[in-house]
């Protein structure tokens, strides 16, 4: 039988795993869209399955662990931003939202590229992707974040998960009640 310290170690292990930074710094998100809008890219050109497959993987472990397992986060995080040292907190649960939309389309995609004998309709898809991580990089537009509060605003998903941001939510609605 496992001791209390042996239990409380695992399941500290198992949160640290499965965590993900909250606040985000902007400028991370808007770097790793970056790459993300580089690699989709490279993958239109070339239609190389292992593109996907690196995107895929990206987000599933930007998903599961933030950028602690990932490639594009790590050399983000670690290497890049540090040096502008440009620092912009954002909420993490949006962010983690918009990383499971991008799991969504590159894992769709990696199936289509798969399963059909054509390209076409897995780079239509990774276009959309691309389209939205550009919004992301280029203008700081983040639309998974923006469907996130509309999810919020509806009640699907409950304030505890982003407490930060209902109470921006609602400064914003108190604002416009007043005009």
């Amino acid at each position: 039988m496992a001791s209390k310290t042996e239990v409380a170690g695992k399941q500290g292990l198992v949160s640290w795993f499965f965590s993900f930074p909250n606040p985000v710094n902007e400028a991370s998100a808007r770097m790793v869209a970056g790459m993300v809008v580089a690699l989709a890219v490279s993958f239109m050109v070339t239609g190389q399955v292992w593109i996907l497959a690196l995107l895929a993987y990206g987000f599933l472990a930007h998903v599961t662990s933030g950028p602690k397992f990932s490639p594009i986060g790590l050399l983000t995080t670690k290497v890049i931003v540090p040096r502008t040292g440009w620092y912009k907190p954002v909420p993490g649960p949006p962010k983690r939202f918009a990383q499971g939309v991008g799991l969504v389309f590159s894992v769709t995609a990696l199936v289509l590229l798969l399963a059909l004998d054509s390209a076409v309709p897995a780079k239509a898809v990774i276009g959309v992707l691309a389209g939205f991580a550009a919004l992301e990089s280029g203008l700081a537009f983040c639309a998974g974040c923006f469907v996130f509060n509309y999810l919020m605003r509806w009640g699907l998903v409950p304030e505890s998960v982003c407490r930060e941001c209902a109470e921006a939510y609602r400064r914003i609605e108190a604002r416009a009640a007043k005009t």
